[in-house]
């Protein structure tokens, strides 16, 4: 037990260890979040936006400006931790390869990315929420705090996926952005509202997207909508790591494949030349 404990610190540290390397996610985090959210929040206009809110059912008339800023902070957090993962995922690719091919248990690598993730997630979601409250007070500011910390989860996973799955960097940066643009230009309150498209509710930010808009300008909570964010947490967490784990196995022969025969076979002796 306390051997696995150990294993599990050790994989940990080695994962806050790469995070706290990677200075340009510090960078985005301290910069573009901010920076992003609250060029939303003042370069658009403050007049009131008919809506009804999906969650709740409710008829809401939030500032223009604000419902742009709760856009805007979520499209910051998911890049960010999406980002922040695939480049661990991607650069220790070869080191998570390396230690379990030496035996290290796949779970405690798996389990050390979650605990990072979570950490970033959470800390990341609790920066976006106190930069909104710089600007206007949010009906719900830890329901919205959790709202956004999911999809820092969703995306995070996503992250962990596209870098144990694609080979190039361009290539995962590409997937990220495009992933988060089409799912949160069509998950916005005002088009999805009026549009009434079931397609929306099968995107990965439906449920932190609408438990964001009821945190930011209703009293009525919808934890089954954070619920949901975390299902589809759950369903891209088994694909990423499915992934990570087949990525990260042994192309070796094992000896049970060598003792069926189906390993290569060792060179037969020559004969020793006649004196």
């Amino acid at each position: 037990m306390r051997e696995r404990t150990a294993l599990l610190v050790t994989a940990t540290r080695y994962t806050l260890v790469e995070h706290s390397r990677n200075r340009f996610a510090a960078v985005l985090i301290a910069l573009f979040l901010p920076l992003w959210t609250l060029l939303a929040y003042v370069s658009m206009p403050d007049q009131p936006v008919r809506l009804r809110l999906r969650a709740t059912g409710e008829l809401l008339t939030p500032r223009g400006n604000e419902l742009t800023a709760v856009s805007g902070a979520l499209n910051a957090v998911t890049l960010i931790t999406a980002f922040l993962m695939f480049a661990a995922t991607f650069g220790g690719s070869m080191f998570d390869r390396r230690l379990a091919m030496a035996g290290f248990p796949r779970t405690h690598l798996i389990a050390a990315k979650l605990a990072g993730l979570t950490l970033a997630s959470a800390l990341v979601a609790a920066y976006a929420t106190a930069v909104i409250c710089l600007a206007w007070t949010p009906r719900q500011p830890l329901l919205l705090a959790g709202a956004l910390f999911s999809a820092g989860l969703t995306y995070g996973i996503l992250g962990v996926g596209f870098g144990a799955l694609l080979r190039k960097e361009v290539e995962g940066m590409f997937a990220i952005v495009m992933t988060s643009v089409i799912d949160l230009a069509l998950q916005n309150p005002i088009i999805s509202s009026r549009a009434d498209s079931a397609i929306t509710h099968f995107l990965p930010s439906y449920g932190a997207m609408q438990a964001a808009t009821a945190a930011a300008f209703s009293r009525t909570a919808v934890p089954g909508h954070l619920l949901v964010e975390l299902t589809w947490f759950a369903a891209a967490a088994l694909v990423g790591l499915l992934t990570f784990q087949w990525r990260t196995r042994s192309t070796l022969p094992s000896n049970r494949r060598a003792r069926r025969g189906n390993g290569p076979r060792p060179a037969e002796p020559r004969p020793l030349p006649e004196s």
